[in-house]
């Protein structure tokens, strides 16, 4: 037998449960994780803020130890990660657009198959799996947000070099945001809270200017919504020049609606993305992209350590701030 955290009710506590090891799908694996991420999207999916069925196993961020290999090229005692969600390949968002995240068919662990917030995971065929080397914590630092934000200034709209990029939001997709830009040359200014996490960015060399939430900020070329709160949005379309551009990430799940007004737009001929999510292809890029990140930033020290049975004080102390990064150490 092996443990699981489950989500048995929405906005009811979770519960750690004895679950049957599991056995490696034809084409899968069984990976042990050593960390499990706690996302902000975690918190939803206790709260019921997207359909999701129950009981289910949470955690869609993880990197462990493969145990019992059915794929060619992995065997047991291999460090991996793995992408959190699989597509279809056939509708016409991934075969004809190209735009597997958008997907009406696609599987996510931790959302709608069971995650990694468990002593096992099966991982089943189709999932991209890439092998790391980089010290763990340090890797999923950004489990989530960094293949994430690859997604964002990668495909949607990339940061150019020498641009003055202002990031809303000092959570990990913040942080996601700023340390790609500055691997892209861009000048970063992070406007977010609680005043520790401004102070750790600062301390660790992330972002060349750091602004409380409601400071003045100097116009930017580039803006990226990474706060999730939706009266951001207003502001960050305040923050950019004229004729620059506007990137919203962090509305993942449907916190309700904003005042916008359309003239700034227009006037100011403004263009605005939205970026959903990342694909496989996102994450074997941000595992690229690790060596570079972890010699510039010491991306370790976002993290704190929970013990799988500590999941209740995890989820709260990242609800409350209090924490940058929280991981479940099965």
């Amino acid at each position: 037998m092996a443990r699981a955290v489950v989500l048995k009710e929405f906005g009811q506590p979770l519960e750690l449960v004895d679950v049957p090891t599991p056995s490696a799908p034809e084409g899968g694996m069984v990976v042990r994780p050593l960390y499990a991420g706690i996302c902000g999207t975690d918190l939803h999916l206790r709260e019921g803020r997207l359909p999701v069925p129950t009981p289910i196993t949470l955690g869609h961020e993880g990197l462990g130890v493969v145990h019992e290999s059915r794929v060619e090229g992995f065997g047991a005692g291999d460090t991996v990660m793995w992408a959190s969600s699989v597509s279809c390949g056939r509708c016409e968002q991934c075969a004809r657009h190209r735009e597997p995240t958008l997907c009406g068919e696609r599987k996510t662990y931790g959302v709608n198959r069971d995650g990694a917030w468990a002593d096992f995971i099966a991982l089943q065929p189709g999932t991209t799996v890439v092998k790391t080397d980089v010290e763990p914590l340090a890797a999923m630092s950004l489990a989530c947000a960094g293949p994430t934000m690859v997604h964002a200034l990668g495909e949607r709209r990339a940061v150019r070099v020498g641009e003055r990029v202002v990031v809303q939001g000092a959570g990990p997709v913040g942080l996601a945001a700023a340390v790609l830009a500055q691997l892209s040359g861009g000048r970063v200014t992070i406007v977010g809270g609680p005043p520790g996490r401004l102070g750790l960015a600062r301390e660790l060399g992330i972002g060349e200017e750091w602004v409380d939430i409601g400071g003045e900020v100097e116009e930017a070329d580039l803006v990226i919504e990474c706060a999730g709160v939706p009266d951001a949005v207003a502001q960050g379309i305040s923050m950019v020049r004229r004729g620059g551009a506007y990137l919203v990430v962090g509305q993942y799940t449907d916190a309700g609606d904003t005042v916008v007004n359309p003239h700034q737009i227009v006037r100011r001929q403004l263009s605005v993305y939205g970026s959903w999510a990342f694909s496989g292809a996102h994450l074997a890029e941000y595992v690229r992209l690790l060596p570079a990140l972890t010699e510039r930033f010491d991306l370790a020290r976002l993290v704190t350590v929970y013990g799988l049975d500590e999941h209740e004080k995890a989820m709260a102390d990242v609800a409350a701030g209090r924490v940058l990064k929280a991981v479940l150490a099965p």
